[in-house]
């Protein structure tokens, strides 16, 4: 088959042919168009900053941050020898989390309390009997801190609450001593309370109870530093020492350390071979005193010719 030539005039109408065909093919898919709905916009501020988030009471985290303290003590250990005369134990430490402005605000109250180890103790009382003074009563503690000493930033009065002090065994009505397997039963709350109360009587006169009620300073917003003095005729062992702080007369952290008083030397042979063995020390002992009186007769004796 052969093909004519084509003249430009049948271009133009095939071309325009073609045309209006394909826009009669997209007027369904423009109508479809034109019938749905226009979203409208929806406009976004400019420099607008969330909402703070709104703190809750009951969450711990969004509160000030509790206050607790941390000591410690000069020595861990304490060294007695022939020439013990006593010693002097400086406790220090500081208030974590502190709202104290300076040293002078008196925010805060700082209690320390050093106990001996504690030891049995028989308390007898005497009563006058035809002229003679008689033991008539005894009461027997089990444990009895063999040392008792306080030292605060103010009165104990001033610092807490008599139900507080109780609780926390802070002050010399407070000292903690366990009677023996059945004395409470024979025994009235009064007749204890007498007993107890010569202990302490007794004790503070041998400077092994002590008091000091402004001994404790605050040396900047958080330290504090305190001293306490230990005689010399201490029974020796471990000591704890417990540190309490409060504020506004309530109770809110302590804290405890320990110290030990520990023969040395000499003091610590001695101790150990008569505890070892008593027997032999007694014999020891027996002839060491002989032959220092056979040393001084025979010494006087050449003096006197």
């Amino acid at each position: 088959m052969r093909l004519g030539r084509q003249t430009p005039n049948m271009l133009a109408t095939r071309t325009l042919a073609c045309s209006l065909m394909f826009l009669f093919l997209l007027l369904p898919v423009a109508d479809t168009f034109a019938q749905q709905p226009r979203q409208r916009a929806i406009p976004v501020p400019g420099n607008v900053l969330p909402a703070p988030r709104q703190t809750d009471a009951a969450n711990p985290s969004s509160q000030l941050a509790r206050e607790t303290v941390q000591a410690d003590v000069s020595t861990r250990r304490v060294a007695v020898t022939s020439s013990f005369a006593g010693t002097e134990i400086v406790v220090f430490g500081a208030v974590d989390n502190s709202r104290q402005t300076s040293p002078e605000a008196g925010l805060y109250d700082i209690v320390v309390v050093v106990a001996g180890a504690p030891a049995r103790l028989v308390a007898r009382k005497k009563n006058r009997v035809l002229g003679i003074w008689l033991n008539t009563d005894k009461l027997e503690f089990t444990s009895v801190p063999t040392y008792y000493a306080i030292a605060a930033t103010r009165p104990l009065d001033d610092v807490a609450s008599e139900e507080v002090l109780k609780s926390s065994g802070i002050g010399f009505a407070y000292v903690p001593m366990t009677l023996a397997k059945g004395e409470s039963e024979a025994r009235t709350a009064a007749e204890v309370k007498d007993f107890r109360d010569a202990i302490v009587r007794l004790k503070r006169k041998q400077k092994l109870y002590n008091l000091d009620e402004y001994s404790v300073a605050f040396i900047g917003r958080s330290l504090f530093r305190a001293t306490v003095d230990v005689p010399a005729n201490v029974t020796l062992g471990s000591f704890e020492t417990r540190v309490f702080l409060f504020r506004n007369r309530e109770l809110l952290h302590q804290y405890t350390a320990r110290l030990d008083l520990e023969r040395e030397g000499l003091e610590d042979t001695v101790h150990a071979f008569a505890y070892g063995y008593p027997l032999l020390y007694g014999l020891a002992t027996v002839f060491l005193a002989l032959g220092a009186g056979l040393l001084a007769s025979t010494v006087f004796r050449k003096s006197a010719h």
